[in-house]
């Protein structure tokens, strides 16, 4: 071939590229143009529903489209994410993507109706937070120390609430039963509102609560607050210390929240999801809101959060490894 055809070739697909890159951002900015579907893979009132929510009022009003939140729950959350990883990948249809789903599950399950890593395209990490040990106020327990000493002198007659089997309040249960050399009773409920309602009720003695719908409980005095799961204490709960420092160390766990699409969506839809949902976090109201209540925002770009949910699925496979726990 002629060095003029090459040069003439290669300068045509040039071309072709940089047409295709023009368009693929047009088409990115021109999305959307119809309602977006917002799916949570948990019940309303929890605290994927409501990160999910304060992050979709915003982003709706920036996008001039409306983000209707669609509650999936089920099955630990396997259901939601399920339906989203089979939806078509044109942007209007996102998902909340927790560790519950796309970390915890693929430990949990034999048989999962998505793969978490080759099924959604990521588009941020939105937060993180640690959970709060809860119990009720009529337990004689102030501290970890407690804990473990009155659930010695019971084994299995404390009973402890959570979400529904392998979601990371149980799972963080177990951590503690095994580190504390202890056993207590599981209790799940269907999601985590009525789990909580159960410690404040009585029904349970305690529970590894989510913040987000657990700090109104504690303020309101109808749990008690021992500690918070992170290694290090949470802005919202000065006082309390975390497990580690109380006689577990190295206890560690917190959860974390994304927004994922359908595998196969456009970068420029990806790229302007991202762009907006970075935005959102940084305005001040949505920073004060939810940092009040725990939670600290966490943006990324899509590459760093797919790297993120890879390490997630290593370590949670090996807490799930550890713990026995199987869902099959």
């Amino acid at each position: 071939m002629a060095v003029s055809t090459v040069v003439r070739s290669a300068r045509s697909f040039a071309t072709w590229c940089c047409a295709l890159c023009v368009l693929s951002s047009a088409f990115g900015q021109s999305y959307p143009t119809k309602p977006i579907r917002l799916i949570v893979p948990n019940p309303a009132g929890g605290g994927v529903d409501i990160l999910a929510r304060a992050i979709g009022q915003p982003l709706s009003e920036r996008l001039a489209q409306s983000v209707v939140v669609e509650n999936r729950p089920g099955a630990g959350g396997t259901i939601g994410i399920g339906v989203l990883a089979k939806s078509p990948p044109d942007g209007y249809t996102l998902g909340m993507g927790v560790d519950a789903t796309l970390a915890i599950a693929p430990a949990l399950y034999r048989k999962l109706p998505y793969d978490p890593v080759r099924d959604f395209a990521p588009v941020s990490l939105i937060a993180t937070l640690p959970l709060i040990l809860v119990v009720h106020p009529s337990l004689p327990v102030r501290s970890v120390k407690d804990l473990i000493a009155f659930a010695k002198a019971r084994p299995n007659q404390i009973d402890f609430s959570s979400g529904g089997s392998g979601t990371p309040p149980h799972l963080a249960a177990e951590v503690f039963e095994a580190m504390g050399k202890v056993r207590m009773n599981h209790v799940p409920y269907k999601g985590g509102p009525p789990a909580i309602t159960a410690v404040a009720a009585g029904e349970v003695s305690l529970m590894f609560a989510n913040m987000l719908p657990g700090m109104p409980y504690v303020r309101s005095g109808r749990m008690r607050a021992v500690a918070v799961t992170s290694n290090r204490r949470s802005s919202a709960l000065r006082d309390v210390p975390t497990i580690s420092e109380s006689g577990l160390p190295d206890y560690h766990i917190v959860q974390w929240y994304g927004l994922v699409a359908p595998a196969g969506t456009t970068p420029a839809i990806v790229t302007r999801l991202n762009h907006e949902v970075r935005e959102i976090l940084g305005l001040a109201d949505i920073k004060a809101r939810l940092s009040a209540e725990g939670a600290e925002l966490a943006g990324s770009t899509p590459e760093e959060f797919a790297e993120f949910i890879q390490k997630e699925i290593a370590k949670w496979g090996k807490a799930v490894r550890d713990s026995g726990v199987r869902l099959d």
